[in-house]
């Protein structure tokens, strides 16, 4: 497929604001897999080079999280490892699926995940401790699910991830946005492995864009280490109120 400047101009600003919101309060996808879409690529290509942009950005992440202290390596290990399997999982059936079911997918997801990401973490509440059986059979629930999803469908992942470790495990919210980035690392690492395989990866576009994922993630893990999370939440409703909006008039036309 043939790169345009247009489509780099049309996707690394969007994958740098992706990489910033994604290190910050997990959702980057619901930014960076659409505009693929607005691109020209087909599902499966965008998937594909999607998760390598989100894959560099992620790595970044988890090192500024990790260097902080800022991630619970029991709670990451093992939904790490249910979301490697699980998420490819969910690219097999992804495959199968018709381009325009999963163009439909994603944006059923856009308000769901939005509207989680704004009323989750208010409602969060402290729980009993866990003990260290349950911490790891809730984690490999979490990441097989979640993992599943990523697979699937890809976009919300990692604010599902972080909804659910402070719901199930009460992390304070710096704690289970770093948490979240080792689950979504593992669920990306699989997920761009199966896609690699099937040639679904356009590298010309996605390294230049997993360049500018990289310092947007820079940027969003060291302000969420510093401040939390939410500073990016207004700005992250507006973009994902005209990503929307322009994915349902393409539809259309």
């Amino acid at each position: 497929m043939h790169i345009t400047a247009q489509m780099l101009w049309t996707v690394c600003p969007l994958a740098l604001l992706a990489g910033f919101i994604d290190a910050v309060a997990g959702g980057g996808g619901l930014i960076s897999l659409p505009a693929y879409y607005l691109a020209g690529l087909p599902a499966s290509m965008a998937a594909g080079t999607n998760k390598l942009s989100a894959t560099m950005g992620t790595v970044l992440a988890v090192y500024n999280y990790g260097r902080s202290d800022k991630i619970n390596k029991r709670i990451g290990l093992f939904s790490g490892m249910a979301a490697v399997i699980c998420s490819t999982m969910g690219v097999l059936l992804m495959k199968q699926l018709p381009d325009r079911t999963v163009r439909i997918l994603v944006m059923c997801c856009i308000p769901v995940a939005a509207a989680m990401t704004l009323r989750g973490r208010r409602n969060a509440r402290p729980v009993v401790e866990r003990t260290p059986g349950q911490v790891a059979v809730y984690s490999l629930l979490i990441g097989a699910a979640i993992g599943f999803y990523d697979g699937l469908v890809g976009p919300g992942t990692g604010t599902f991830l972080i909804l659910l470790f402070i719901q199930v495990f009460a992390l304070e919210d710096v704690t289970a946005s770093g948490t979240a980035k080792v689950t979504n690392l593992c669920s990306n690492l699989a997920a761009l492995t199966s896609l690699l395989l099937t040639g679904d990866v356009l590298w010309l576009l996605g390294l230049p864009a997993g360049a500018c994922a990289m310092v947007g993630a820079a940027a969003g893990s060291r302000l969420t280490i510093r401040r939390g999370a939410k500073v990016v939440r207004g700005m992250m409703l507006c973009v994902l109120t005209l990503l929307l909006a322009k994915m349902i008039t393409d539809m259309l036309q």
